[in-house]
């Protein structure tokens, strides 16, 4: 919450306890009345913000019958959207650019916390073009974007109206959060947001740094909660309405299963369509991403860092790096194109998205060698988009081979790795095929048996990466059974 008094206090509080220094007249705004009463900047704010607090009792009820309700069941029409895009891209960005460690996990480790929690005051990216942002995600072909609107390090990266912490705070002083939501409305690009569950920065959450090495000296967790719905429902009111809520520090001791159902649930009665991961509960079995029986489990999976297991029954979706950090790091190792467009066809085919992640440099752009290799991703898919985009995995399990995928009657193979004799063979079909054709143009000979199907494509029309099949059969690709 901001301060309102004429003298424009900021009050700032890490693990060393709370300061207070003043702002310039720019960085200061009117805080309007919150959702919820607040804490803010680890004080009551009973002098200068009495009146605000107050205010909204009124209108409590409303939310508190909604977040008691037992969580709604996922939209549907929501879900089936999401899946047909399959290909979005993941922004890990903030102050921490400046020193090119790791966003988060670095703040008490590798940067003394002192010096991390001051970065912002040094945050000016004067470089950053939400438009070409925009631009760089159509380009390579993605169809959504999730932004971190707050990691664990509790910077802010929207004009929040319960905290000073945040990015009009800073030299830069623009809400790149709203410019960037308003470039992805205008392009057709699903605006979504990552928002972590811990802050290690704010003085009501318990623990302050990775690992729970640190601890607060008066938390107080239901006041913390107060604050993130608070937060959350700033950003799906104001910036919404939003494809994906993509929550992350879930793992720590002070959340629990009930916390997690209870904001899974006030966030649906803010907006109905919302989409929210299996990190808003405890049911995210570690990076796998799988969801755990007996847990609460929001509407997908997110496997961290891997291709997710073949699931036709249960969503989700990989998060993967284009380099090795998720934050900019300077000279980090970036993925060859085989290995990217291995990683997103082995996805689709899998049935599931990928969530590809870039960490734009202290100056707001997106590195030029990420963007072309993101380019070079894109061209592929102008040529084989019709084989991610809108189709369901299977029934070919994915392999050393390649990958399958389908949509309506059409079957597509993604062959990685042709057979020494040149001759792919693969498990018998229930449906007939009628014609087939290489996307990219030449010849495929296919042979189909009660035994299986063999598949030759010469060697001067197949494709380094992966030689792409259409098969056309005689009904429903869906209605083929899942094939080891």
């Amino acid at each position: 919450m901001r301060c309102t008094t004429s003298s424009r206090c900021f009050i700032s509080c890490g693990d060393t306890g709370c300061r207070r220094d003043t702002r310039p007249q720019a960085a200061m705004k009117t805080s309007p009345t919150p959702v919820l009463p607040a804490r803010w900047g680890g004080r009551q704010a009973v002098s200068c913000c009495l009146a605000v607090v107050l205010a909204p009792l009124l209108g409590l009820s409303s939310l508190a019958v909604r977040a008691a309700e037992a969580p709604p069941p996922t939209d549907a029409a929501a879900l089936a959207h999401w899946r047909a895009l399959r290909f979005g891209m993941f922004i890990h960005w903030g102050p921490v650019s400046l020193k090119g460690t790791e966003i988060g996990w670095s703040r008490g480790a590798g940067v003394p916390v002192e010096v991390y929690d001051q970065l912002y005051r040094e945050f000016n990216p004067a470089r950053f073009n939400a438009a070409e942002w925009v631009a760089v995600a159509k380009v390579a072909g993605m169809k959504y974007l999730v932004f971190t609107s707050k990691h664990h390090d509790g910077f802010c990266m929207w004009d929040s109206r319960h905290t000073d912490y945040d990015i009009l705070s800073t030299p830069f002083q623009r809400d790149v959060l709203r410019e960037l939501a308003d470039a992805c409305r205008r392009e057709g690009l699903l605006f979504c947001l990552y928002h972590s569950i811990c802050d290690w920065w704010h003085p009501d959450y318990p623990l302050g740094s990775p690992g729970g090495r640190s601890r607060k000296p008066a938390p107080d967790m239901e006041r913390y909660t107060t604050y993130l719905k608070n937060q959350l429902a700033e950003l799906i009111q104001n910036y919404g309405p939003l494809g994906v809520l993509w929550f992350d520090g879930e793992w720590e001791e002070p959340w629990n299963e009930t916390r997690g159902r209870d904001l899974y649930t006030f966030c649906r009665g803010l907006q109905s369509s919302l989409l929210i991961n299996n990190r808003v509960s405890k049911a995210r079995n570690d990076m796998a991403g799988t969801s755990r029986a007996g847990f609460f489990a929001g509407d997908f999976d997110t496997p961290e860092q891997q291709v997710g297991r073949f699931n036709l029954d249960r969503p989700w979706e990989s998060c993967i790096t284009i380099c090795q950090q998720w934050a900019w790091k300077p000279d980090d190792k970036m993925k060859s194109l085989e290995e990217c467009l291995r990683t997103l066809i082995t996805c689709a085919g899998g049935d599931g998205n990928l969530l590809f992640n870039v960490g734009p440099m202290p100056d707001g752009r997106i590195e030029p060698r990420q963007v072309e290799r993101l380019r070079e991703m894109g061209a592929w898919l102008v040529k084989h988009g019709e084989a991610i985009y809108g189709t369901r995995g299977g029934p070919f399990k994915p392999g050393n081979w390649g990958a399958s995928t389908r949509q309506g009657d059409t079957l597509y193979l993604h062959v990685f790795e042709w057979p020494a004799g040149g001759e792919l063979r693969l498990p018998p079909i229930t449906r007939k095929v009628l014609s087939s054709r290489v996307l990219t143009g030449g010849e495929v000979g296919v042979r189909q048996t009660d035994e299986g199907l063999s598949l030759r494509v010469p060697p001067a029309d197949r494709q380094p990466i992966a030689t792409v099949i259409a098969l056309k059969l005689d009904g429903s690709a869906w209605e083929l059974a899942p094939v080891p």
